[in-house]
């Protein structure tokens, strides 16, 4: 018994549900304004980070004080 018109409406279903999905990152931005965009990112959040420890301000909850 061959399964040719299950397989067929099972990828049918399948691309209905499923639309875009996978590692594809289509933003519209050349891999070196990605680059630039990820590095202002990480950039923002060290000197967020920075503040706020320079504040006394221990986000993370971790205690440096050991005993």
């Amino acid at each position: 018994m061959t399964r040719g018109s299950q397989r067929e409406r099972d990828r049918e279903r399948a691309q209905a549900r499923g639309g875009k999905k996978g590692n594809t990152k289509d933003d519209g931005l050349t891999p070196e304004q990605r680059r630039e965009r990820d590095a202002k990112a990480l950039q923002e959040k060290a000197a967020k980070k920075a503040a706020e420890a320079a504040a006394g301000g221990d986000a993370g909850g971790k205690s440096s004080n050991k005993k």
